[in-house]
């Protein structure tokens, strides 16, 4: 071979490099293509339908997902979700969730806007005329991904927010009543709100399985729950004691409220107690970016405090961990009364909105009492805290139709 590369060999490499245009294997006519197999969107491979699928709007997802049920199960997939958030097609929104014995109903609010500022209102994305009695009023919910679960004191229902499909899950191991639950590694912990046992609970969403992982310190009722760096924190509510010393067995609850507990998920062990400073009642609690924000209850006023829950987050390896930091706290109406009646529920949105809906606490009820007919405000207030100004805007009120709600916020 030669070593140069002279004026003949340079066009004989150039001509390989570029095909005759005139040869006629290199031409295809119509003729030649197979009339027997249909180029339709549904005979593309898997990675390729889910590339189209992936940027349709989010208002149109439950329409394709009754298509076939091919379709059904690529827009369940995890490659789906992948590819929704890497386009960011992913938004922020509250589901509101309320089960009564005439059915389970849910509204929505959605932060899609780019200044996560809040929609114009509610939107009702689910009616179910269903008997709900196990989770009337006792309901927790939790969400993975897209997948709002709805957990009851003796049942548990997933709704998927993207195909508006319901189905019945595995129940708790143990009956609950006003427990903690939280998601931790796309997993869901439950502690707390049972008479019977103190084991806390995991469920794997892909086996549908429930397991007892450990077992809690104390006995919680009527207790929230949040996660946050791989740790389950169990926050307020009533411990519950032993048996009287009339041996009759009643079971007494003690005022267990300004404190909470914090379990290490993959260390399988408890981490040291924590309590509220200034005491009060914990009336809601929840995570956002890297925080647990708690609100607390004195009878006659509300305080909202920051708890710094980044051990493995934070820029300072974790130095700031345990702190707490009194923030700014809600304005409420002066139609609320603020007293033992009042109940808020509590959810994080994003990476600097902590949302607070109120549950119950209607000023209705107390005019009524009093004989007057006045119609004065009732339960469903929105609040909405910014993290980043520190500052509290108000949000649409919940519809007439949901009330005494769960809420959980979802990316979808």
């Amino acid at each position: 071979m030669s070593e140069s590369c002279n004026s003949r060999h340079f066009s004989w490499l150039m001509k390989s490099c570029f095909p005759n245009q005139n040869h006629k294997s290199l031409i295809i006519t119509p003729q030649q293509l197979n009339p027997a197999v249909p180029l339709t969107l549904s005979s593309l491979p898997d990675d390729l339908l889910l590339e189209c699928l992936s940027r349709v709007p989010s208002s149109s997802l439950p329409s394709l997902s009754l298509v076939c049920r091919r379709w059904f199960y690529l827009i369940l997939s995890p490659s789906f979700l992948l590819l929704r958030h890497q386009l960011r097609l992913l938004h922020h929104s509250v589901f509101a969730f309320s089960a009564t014995e005439s059915g389970v109903f849910a509204a929505t609010l959605s932060f899609s806007l780019p200044d996560h500022c809040h929609a114009a209102a509610w939107e009702l994305s689910l009616c179910l005329p269903m008997n709900a009695a196990s989770l009337h009023g006792v309901s927790r919910l939790v969400s993975v991904g897209p997948r709002v679960y709805m957990i009851g004191r003796d049942s548990m229902l997933r709704y998927n927010t993207w195909t508006q499909h319901v189905s019945a899950k595995s129940p708790m191991l143990f009956s609950r009543k006003k427990f903690a639950a939280a998601v931790v590694s796309n997993k869901i912990y439950v502690a707390g709100g049972s008479r019977a046992a103190s084991a806390v609970e995991e469920y794997d969403p892909e086996s549908d399985t429930w397991r007892v992982v450990a077992y809690s310190q104390r006995r919680r009722y009527g207790c929230v729950g949040a996660a946050v760096d791989g740790v389950f924190y169990v926050i307020g509510g009533l411990k519950i004691g032993g048996a009287c010393a009339d041996g009759v067995g009643r079971i007494e609850a003690h005022v267990y409220a300004s404190s909470m507990d914090l379990f290490d998920v993959e260390a399988r062990v408890w981490l040291r107690s924590r309590a509220v400073p200034g005491g009060g009642c914990v009336v809601a609690a929840c995570a956002v970016a890297g925080y647990v924000y708690v609100l607390t209850s004195h009878a006659v006023e509300l305080s909202f405090w920051r708890f710094d829950a980044r051990r493995k987050s934070g820029g300072c390896g974790g130095e700031g961990f345990g702190e707490w930091c009194r923030m700014k706290s809600p304005p409420m109406p002066t139609q609320i009364r603020l007293d033992g009646t009042v109940r808020f529920c509590c959810v994080g949105v994003g990476d600097n909105k902590v949302i607070f809906v109120q549950v119950v606490g209607c000023i209705d009820d107390l005019l009524r009492r009093s004989g007057r007919s006045q119609r004065g405000f009732k339960d469903g207030l929105v609040l909405v805290y910014d993290s980043d100004g520190g500052e509290w805007s108000r949000a649409p009120d919940l519809p007439e139709v949901i009330r005494r709600v769960a809420c959980v916020s979802v990316e979808c």
